[in-house]
């Protein structure tokens, strides 16, 4: 029996020296409410997830605690389950609820970053998220046309081309980085789009949101039928005129308004 007990006591201790201090200050804020016993991946892992429903909006950065997890998420098989998932939902719709006409109006908006081309390599540098970055920061990596491609959306990119889908690129990088954009994008296989739209100086003052419903009412005051929209900020796809489906691939790093 006392073997036993000491057995139970060297387990506990082993347990609580394999927790930071950190680790246990997030868990108690968060059993007090309900009286849940969660882990610290259970508290990281519905952050996530609410940042993808929008019930968690314009944060800075991801939480402290938080910045392994997300880190992990966005480099495993998981995150890469998820945006194919969101993939195969575009094309599954494309090919029984799209009613192209094939006139060279059926249109398709993509966002760029962390839709077709990934910043991770950036944000790996930068804490995930977990820092507060400086925009000029990433446009200055930008210009360097290091974004990798995301293969799941080089599918449907390249599908929609098939289709005689009109493509149209709308991203909230300034124009004044369009030949970089270009340059990469055609780098990891983007190619045969029909417009690309970069903020230009009238849109500084707009927020993204904003910005990004203007373009989509000038498309449709120009005769586009906006079948869908992909993108992985709420801010690209949310706002009047909506097109007639949206899409969002997962990203928790930031928070683009």
């Amino acid at each position: 029996m006392a073997k036993s007990h000491y057995f139970l006591l060297i387990f506990i201790y082993g347990f609580l020296l394999s927790h930071s201090s950190g680790d246990w200050d997030i868990l108690n804020q968060k059993k007090s409410k309900h009286d849940l016993l969660i882990t610290l991946k259970n508290y990281c892992e519905s952050w996530r997830v609410n940042v993808e429903l929008h019930n968690i909006r314009n944060y800075e950065t991801v939480p402290e605690e938080c910045v392994d997890y997300i880190g992990k998420y966005m480099s495993s098989t998981q995150y890469k389950i998820d945006s194919q998932t969101a993939i195969e939902e575009c094309t599954l719709y494309l090919g029984t609820s799209c009613g192209l006409k094939k006139d060279g109006k059926d249109a398709w908006i993509f966002d760029i970053d962390d839709t077709l081309l990934s910043t991770l390599p950036y944000y790996k540098k930068n804490g995930y998220g977990g820092k507060k970055v400086n925009s000029s920061s990433v446009e200055e990596w930008m210009k360097q046309g290091k974004g990798t491609v995301l293969e799941h959306s080089l599918g449907l990119f390249n599908k929609l081309k098939e289709e005689g889908v009109q493509i149209v690129l709308v991203s909230s990088r300034r124009e004044c980085i369009r030949s970089a954009t270009v340059d990469n994008l055609v780098s990891v296989g983007y190619h045969g789009w029909t417009s690309l739209i970069l903020r230009g100086a009238d849109d500084e003052s707009k927020d993204i949101q904003k910005y990004k419903a203007d373009v989509r009412k000038k498309l449709i005051s120009n005769g586009y039928r906006i079948w869908g929209i992909l993108g992985d900020q709420w801010s690209s796809i949310d706002g009047l005129p909506a097109p007639k489906r949206t899409f969002k691939l997962p990203n928790p790093m930031y928070y683009v308004a």
